[in-house]
C-alpha cells in the first residue's frame, strides 16, 4: 500500500479480534515509526504492551474507578478486552534539554500517528484512546509510570472484526488554513 492511499483509507477500528502483531512485529514496526521527526533524536516515549491477563489486571484497575454499580464496574473492565493488544504510550520528556518539553510531545505523536498507518497498511487495525484513566495513580501504579512520566493513552491493536473496504476519503479543501508570507518592501 502506498502512503497516499494508507493515509486517505485509515480508519480508527472500534471491534478489534486476533491477530494482533506479535512483540517482534511491533518492533519491526515501530523501529520504522521511530524515523518521524524528532528534533535531537530524543525519543522521548516508550511504550508498553498489555495483552492477555495483563489486559484483565488493567480492567480491574480501571473498574476500581468506576460508580458502585456491578454492572457499571463490568462495562467498565470489559474496556480492555476491545481488542487483543492494548499498547501502552508513555511520555517521557526530556527534561532541561535544548528541545522543549511541547516540541518531545509533537514528536511523540508524529510517532504515533506514523505507527498507525503502518499498522494500517500491514492490515491491522487501531484506535487511540484517552480518557480518564490517563490520569490515574493506580493506573500509572500498576503499570510502573515513573515520575515526570505522562500517560497518553492506549492504542488497541487487532484485526478489525468486520473487514471494511479500503474507501479513500476525499481530502478536504484547507485553502483558507495557508497563507503566504510576504513582506512589505523595504524602504531605502
Amino acid at each position: 500500500m502506498d502512503v497516499m492511499t494508507a493515509v486517505l483509507s485509515r480508519r480508527s477500528a472500534h471491534s478489534l479480534v486476533e491477530p494482533a502483531p506479535g512483540d517482534e512485529e511491533f518492533a519491526h514496526l515501530l523501529s520504522a515509526a521511530a524515523t518521524a521527526p524528532d528534533h535531537g533524536r530524543l525519543r522521548p516515549w516508550r511504550w508498553i504492551l498489555v495483552r492477555g491477563e495483563g489486559r484483565t489486571a488493567l480492567g480491574r484497575c480501571f473498574a476500581g474507578h468506576s460508580p458502585s454499580s456491578d454492572a457499571q464496574r463490568h462495562r467498565t473492565e470489559a474496556k480492555t478486552h476491545r481488542a487483543p493488544l492494548l499498547a501502552t504510550l508513555v511520555f517521557t520528556p526530556v527534561a532541561g534539554h535544548r528541545v522543549p518539553e511541547w516540541e518531545q510531545l509533537a514528536a511523540t505523536s508524529a510517532m504515533t500517528g506514523c505507527l498507525m498507518l503502518l499498522l494500517h497498511a500491514r492490515g491491522y487495525g487501531s484506535i487511540w484512546r484517552t480518557g480518564r484513566f490517563t490520569e490515574s495513580a493506580d493506573v500509572r501504579r500498576l503499570l510502573g509510570l515513573r515520575a515526570g512520566e505522562r500517560l497518553l493513552g492506549w492504542l488497541y491493536i487487532g484485526t478489525a472484526k468486520e473487514a471494511q473496504p479500503h474507501r479513500l476519503r476525499l481530502p478536504d479543501d484547507v485553502s483558507d488554513r495557508i497563507t503566504v508570507f510576504a513582506p512589505e518592501p523595504a524602504s531605502v
